[in-house]
């Protein structure tokens, strides 16, 4: 086991790191911007550094100022957590070149699927189902029209090197297909530096059902059942929740196999999420896997009892799973929904200081957090405030528990998506299970 740690993040996951650190009595140093000096990463690490001013690109994106922070504290390894770095090829291939243990997969297995046109080849040779769709190199939209024609409209446009929402659009026609080609092609340059988009078909009233892996340096790899991640806004998961209501038992037990199968594909080693989308009837394909540990991961760990950060960090020192596929048993309903630093209707940045800050407790609720009264939320990372994660004997006590929570959660000096959620918790489709992707924009 490692004896200490440099956590390369920030936020409620920099704490939720060290936390885990803390129970397997590893060491942290926590690395951090001039504007985060006094948040509480910083203040309950063990070490910390600064490496850089406020903007991500100068501190939190600064491999450099990383891999010497780590240097000078004698830090073995380095947990990305999730966003910024977590999924860099590069900065895993730097850690291990300067005898830093990455605490992820390797650069081979992130590179294979973090190029989402490589990673469907990968899958349509591995068995997994994917979608029909073309790659379109360069940048002249009659290859486009001409991919859009043998696929059928709709289509999706998305960026081949990331995802996340970004560089993706929805065209219907050939007019706005011409008119949203360039934009996603733009869009992907900026955010993933390549141009590159493909195309695929886009299914209507679908779901969005990912399934959380682990494996280890030993060739084993589990499952941990599947999340519903169908509640989005403009492509950002807002609520998520495990077990899917939309899976039969028989279902779910194909998903996850499946997404066993893909994990092999690419010998893939510690956390990661094979995503699906759903179609209305019941035919599932492979979206995309994220090589990370999730935002949404603390709903899996509600129902399953398993820690996967510590998991993650006994995977990375060479440790074998501790359970086999037989061992792991899900138990009741999570649902874990997102509090963002946004105006609930029009979902603005609404970063500020916080003015007054209240956490719902009690039985089976669990907030993440980095934030508390007289903090501030800068405007210059994500939005997120807290995730708030409920866990219940069955879907129905669970979203009864979110909500009283969500009446409970108390934030004042800025604008949080807080009355949002309440709405969608309380609306009949979501309480039932009939929401997908297209009737959430318009919830409540």
């Amino acid at each position: 086991m490692f004896t200490k740690i440099l956590i390369a993040n920030r936020g409620e996951i920099a704490l939720r790191i060290i936390h885990a650190c803390r129970e397997l009595g590893v060491k942290t140093v926590a690395i951090h911007s001039k504007a985060d000096e006094d948040s509480l990463h910083v203040r309950f690490a063990d070490e910390s550094v600064c490496v850089g001013p406020p903007e991500s690109a100068l501190s939190y994106l600064n491999v450099p100022n990383i891999i010497s922070a780590a240097e000078i504290t004698d830090a073995e390894a380095i947990h990305p957590g999730y966003g910024f770095l977590a999924e860099n090829a590069d900065f895993a291939e730097i850690c291990e070149s300067s005898r830093i243990k990455f605490i992820g997969p390797s650069p081979e297995s992130m590179r294979a699927m973090g190029n989402k046109s490589l990673a469907r080849r990968l899958m349509e040779h591995a068995g997994v189902p994917i979608l029909t769709g073309r790659e379109i190199k360069g940048d002249d939209p009659q290859e486009a029209l001409k991919a859009a024609g043998e696929i059928g409209y709709p289509v999706l446009i998305k960026a081949s090197g990331g995802g996340g929402g970004k560089g993706m659009r929805i065209a219907y026609t050939d007019a706005s297909l011409v008119n949203s080609f360039q934009m996603a092609r733009a869009e992907a340059q900026v955010a993933f530096g390549t141009p590159e988009v493909y195309l695929e078909k886009f299914v209507p009233k679908s779901r969005h059902v990912e399934v959380q892996v682990l494996g280890d340096v030993h060739g084993h790899i589990v499952h941990l059942g599947d999340r519903d991640c169908t509640i989005q806004r403009r492509y950002q998961k807002l609520i998520e929740e495990s077990p899917s209501p939309a899976l039969s038992p028989e279902a779910r037990k194909e998903i996850c196999c499946i997404a066993v199968r893909a994990a092999q594909a690419v010998e893939y080693v510690n956390a990661g999420t094979v995503e699906f989308i759903l179609d209305q009837d019941g035919s599932f394909y492979f979206l995309e896997m994220n090589t990370r540990i999730q935002v949404e991961h603390p709903v899996t760990e509600m129902v399953t009892g398993i820690d996967l950060v510590k998991e993650q960090i006994r995977i990375a020192a060479g440790m074998p799973l501790p359970f086999t596929q037989e061992d792991i048993q899900l138990r009741g309903h999570s649902i874990e929904c997102r509090i963002n630093a946004e105006h609930p209707e029009t979902f603005a940045p609404s970063p500020g200081r916080v003015t007054a800050f209240h956490m719902p407790g009690g039985m089976g609720i669990r907030v993440d957090t980095a934030a508390h009264s007289e903090c501030v939320i800068s405007p210059y990372y994500d939005s997120l405030v807290a995730k708030l994660v409920a866990h219940a004997r069955d879907r129905e006590e669970c979203i009864a528990r979110m909500a009283g929570a969500l009446e409970e959660f108390h934030v004042e000096g800025i604008r949080t998506t807080i009355p949002y959620l309440k709405k969608v918790i309380a609306d009949q489709r979501f309480r039932e299970g009939r929401h997908y992707t297209e009737n959430v924009e318009p919830l409540p």
